[in-house]
């Protein structure tokens, strides 16, 4: 097969395994932040969230290294919460693959019928943490598969890294190469965080604010940089499960400690809050790992974290991570255990009114 056409198929492979997402600019969270805030629509990948992007890159790079003549089918094996588990179960589906998954106990019956309907071999459940999930996947349960097992990382490794920074080349061309001033994403493991950093330093763009989002309960990156050094928690209280990662890798604490860089901590009532507005306001349905990031555009808490005012014209990219693990009927137990939220909120001296400042609960 020629260069060209070799280049060409692997492209075409890729595009099954992850796709461009839309960059949305989002009038109602614009106009409640006070700046020109999209939306890069990661939620509408195939496997419901930005994994799809990394995992499908690192099967991909796998199955290059396999000898040609092997017979033995491959067959790939995750530890994941449930978003990354669901990238692998899709990527290796696409490929004709086997997908094993093991996740931890605090994964919801929601995601493990939906592991098990986008046709995975095996989902099992072992541990507390995703690392115990890890640890049984790896000691256990792939030693059956023998040389046919194929391990799938959830987040630390380069070439997912690699494959998760593909997004910041199209928010940069989506963008129509305008000015990127900042860039809001969650940290839960660090892959994701890590990718947008690779991408950024690939393309040489220094000036972009990023914002790393954790909720209480799950911020093992925060941890670390108050520590100045790694930092493993002695386990996950918070609801966002998708964050329940008790260590970061030792690249996302490295990209961390740059000087455009801000690691953000929010309870889970404010991520939740922002999963209901996200709903109310635009329609799409995320999970709290998700709307943790959403969460700073209401009330004034992005130029609070920001330490300064926003101008207008400032363009802000919300990485709307995964939307898998949420249901109507979690958004309105979100909202009646966490509506308190809404009596902290604070004025901005001006006249600012989106759908769901309507639709706010009614708290006394």
């Amino acid at each position: 097969m020629a260069v060209d056409e070799a280049l060409i198929a692997e492209q075409q492979e890729q595009r099954k395994l992850w796709v461009e997402t839309p960059l949305r600019e989002s009038y109602p969270l614009s106009q409640a932040a006070g700046c020109r805030v999209f939306l890069k629509l990661e939620n509408l990948q195939p496997s419901g969230s930005f994994k799809s992007r990394g995992i499908g890159n690192y099967i991909l790079r796998r199955l290059e290294e396999l000898p040609g003549n092997d017979a033995v089918q491959p067959h790939i094996f995750s530890s994941s919460g449930g978003n990354a588990g669901l990238a692998a179960v899709h990527a290796s589906r696409t490929l004709g693959l086997p997908c094993t998954v093991v996740v931890p106990l605090s994964t919801k019956p929601l995601m493990i019928t939906m592991l098990k309907a986008a046709g995975a071999y095996e989902v099992v459940q072992h541990g507390s943490t995703w690392r115990d999930a890890d640890a049984y996947l790896r000691k256990e349960v792939m030693t059956k598969a023998g040389k046919a097992a194929i391990y799938a990382p959830p987040f630390d490794h380069p070439d997912i890294w690699a494959g998760n920074s593909t997004v910041i080349p199209e928010i940069i061309a989506q963008l129509d190469g305008g000015a990127l001033d900042v860039i809001i994403c969650s940290v839960g493991g660090g892959g994701l965080f890590n990718g947008i950093s690779q991408g950024l330093d690939a393309l040489s763009v220094d000036s972009t604010t990023v914002l790393a989002m954790e909720t209480e309960g799950a911020a093992s990156l925060n941890a670390s940089v108050k520590a100045g050094k790694l930092v493993t928690l002695p386990g996950i209280t918070s609801q966002a499960t998708s964050l329940g990662a008790v260590t970061v890798t030792q690249r996302t604490f490295d990209y961390a400690q740059r000087s455009n860089v801000r690691s953000v901590v929010l309870p889970d009532a404010e991520a939740a809050m922002g999963c209901w507005r996200l709903a109310d306001d635009e329609r799409i349905m995320v999970e709290m790992a998700c709307g943790v990031n959403v969460a700073l555009c209401y009330d004034g808490r992005l130029e609070r974290v920001l330490g300064r005012t926003v101008r207008p014209d400032e363009k802000i990219v919300i990485i709307l991570c995964g939307g898998s693990n949420v249901t109507f009927e979690m958004l309105a137990t979100w909202r009646k255990e966490f509506g308190f939220v809404e009596e902290r909120r604070e004025s901005k001296n001006r006249d600012v009114q989106v759908p769901s400042d309507i639709t706010a609960p009614k708290v006394h």
